[in-house]
């Protein structure tokens, strides 16, 4: 009978101090499941550091890791789902390579897959990090669950266990820039969920800015919600409504007292700068709408690689 295989996949960048304590506590755990076959599949995202190096040596080291090495830093979800294309596993494993996602609870994720879960989950309840940063993430997910027609989980990054029937449905949908927490929440199989608090970051700086958290949470928003959409088009009505209405009432008291009731600028640059306003946000809405259609229409691919260690099929340019 053939034995299981089961697949790890990990996106790196600038990762130089993190990958050898990843590649030994990873290795450890998966050792603990003699029955099962393992393969570690790994992605130089761009690193500028010694990440490739490294990465090159535990290759080398242990022929069931394998190196994907990216042109450039196309970012952590596209290049996880390039990796994920490639993992040949009955179940594959996303796991983060900064260590903020400890490998310890691939034990956890395995003995639930054997119970029959196609979904495990991590999903961390506390963070060491940065308690700002964790407050705008958590009032990001709060935002998204009600604008978002989907039940997302809050907390949830990435970080988990999807069963080889979950995982080839999410890599046959074509995302231009994959939102895999959105993926794994509409498919709707039963999950479970392990809870866990996330360590400070050890080593190194991460790339996730504001900026891209804004970038995922919009992607999100665009992906799976028409509800801005639909606000627009409500107070775009609403406040017509009220400018005609005030506007006919002004008119009346204007006929009714012409010497006492002065023109007045400035509720009139209020309003117009309140107006422009509304513009505006709404404007820019309507912008993440076409972006997200044109890179759909577009299909640019979701990385160029330049180089594969340790696949049948490896190659360099």
């Amino acid at each position: 009978m053939k034995r299981k295989l089961i697949s790890i996949i990990s996106s790196c960048f600038n990762e130089e101090n993190n990958l050898w304590e990843l590649y030994n506590r990873t290795t450890a755990i998966m050792n603990k499941f003699p029955q099962y076959d393992f393969e570690h599949i790994l992605a130089d995202n761009g690193s500028t550091d010694n990440t490739y190096e490294i990465l090159r040596n535990i290759a080398e080291k242990d022929k069931r890791y394998k190196i994907i090495v990216n042109t450039r830093n196309f970012g952590p979800d596209r290049s996880m789902h390039n990796v994920g294309i490639s993992a040949k596993g009955d179940c594959i494993i996303a796991l983060a390579s900064d260590l903020q996602e400890p490998p310890e609870l691939l034990e956890e994720f395995i003995k639930k897959w054997e119970k029959g879960y196609k979904i495990v989950i991590g999903v961390k309840h506390k963070s060491k990090e940065n308690c700002i940063k964790y407050m705008i993430r958590t009032l990001g997910y709060f935002i998204m669950k009600k604008l978002t027609s989907i039940d997302l989980i809050p907390h949830y990054t990435g970080f988990g266990l999807c069963d080889r029937v979950v995982h080839d449905m999410l890599v046959k949908q074509e995302w231009p820039v994959p939102f895999t927490r959105g993926m794994i929440s509409e498919i709707g199989f039963e999950r479970a969920e392990i809870q866990f608090i996330q360590p400070k970051r050890k080593y190194g700086k991460s790339s996730y800015s504001l900026f891209k958290l804004y970038d995922a949470g919009m992607s999100g928003v665009t992906s799976y919600s028409k509800t801005p959409l639909r606000i627009a088009s409500f107070i775009g009505v609403l406040m017509a409504i009220c400018s005609m209405i005030a506007g006919m009432i002004y008119l009346v008291i204007k006929l009714l007292y012409w010497d006492s009731i002065p023109v007045g600028i400035a509720p009139m640059m209020i309003g117009i700068f309140f107006l422009l306003a509304i513009q505006f946000i709404f404007i820019g809405l309507l912008g993440e709408y076409i972006l997200s259609i044109s890179q759909a229409v577009y299909k640019r691919p979701l990385v160029v690689e330049k180089e594969r260690i340790g696949f049948d099929d490896s190659y360099k340019e």
